[in-house]
């Protein structure tokens, strides 16, 4: 690869460490860009050199997060355990099942995502004022995002993070702040199990996947800090913007 093609994967990289720190959604930043550098390369491939530099980014923000957000990491570390484990059948499911059906079905979840948070203002603006939910149902929400969400980061991953901080906000009444904080832990362990998936199958590229892997960890610190000083709003603003750009590319790739 050339300089420029470098400079674009690394730039591209960053882009999607702060995207992802704040909402999820930067596999659509990175993936693209990287088949379009190189277009030989094989998908998964393209999407185990990505999990690289997902991993490393996502780890930065959760520590980032982390030290200004109390988490509940006896529960969160299982969920995230739990999540490697579903990301890692995911990714072996990926040559069982017809992938055209994907992105239609993930276009329509995020186009109600949209329309769910643009009628419901309050939604993640503050904790809920309504009764705060038992142990069980936050463990039960936590586990089934994990793995439900955590199988789907295996399968594709576009909007992962977006996903995890949408099911938090709405099932537990968690603010988005912390929302995207457990979105973070709980990711980590999603890219972890694919990773691990990828690499046992041939299918990294570890020169080019660590260097994206620094590049996103600048990008995600930036994110991160950014998120914890401008509060829930502006996570609510960056996730409807994130939200709508995924629709157009995936609406993009999909029909055109």
């Amino acid at each position: 690869m050339s300089v420029a093609d470098w400079a674009a994967l690394l730039a591209a990289a960053t882009a999607a460490g702060w995207v992802d720190a704040v909402v999820g959604g930067g596999g659509l930043i990175i993936l693209p860009t990287l088949l379009l550098v190189a277009p030989t390369l094989a998908p998964q491939t393209a999407l185990g050199t990505n999990k690289i530099a997902a991993l490393s980014g996502t780890s930065a923000a959760t520590v980032t997060f982390a030290r200004r957000v109390p988490l509940r990491l006896p529960l969160l570390l299982p969920a995230a355990a739990l999540a490697a484990a579903a990301a890692a059948a995911g990714s072996a499911a990926v040559g069982l099942i017809d992938r055209r059906w994907f992105i239609p079905i993930v276009m329509v979840v995020l186009i109600g995502v949209a329309i769910f948070v643009t009628l419901r203002p309050s939604i993640g603006r503050a904790v809920t004022a309504t009764k705060p939910p038992t142990r069980r149902r936050v463990a039960l929400v936590v586990g089934l995002a994990a793995g439900l969400i955590g199988c789907y980061d295996g399968l594709l991953g576009p909007g992962t993070g977006t996903f995890l901080i949408i099911t938090f906000a709405t099932l537990l009444g968690t603010e988005f702040v912390r929302a995207a904080a457990m979105a973070k832990v709980i990711n980590c362990g999603s890219n972890l199990g694919a990773l691990l998936y990828l690499a046992a199958t041939g299918h990294v590229l570890w020169g080019l996947g660590l260097a994206m892997g620094m590049a996103n960890i600048a990008g995600a610190v930036v994110g991160s800090r950014m998120a914890l000083a401008r509060g829930a709003g502006f996570v609510r603003t960056v996730l409807l913007v994130v939200v709508t750009g995924m629709v157009l590319r995936l609406g993009w790739q999909q029909f055109l």
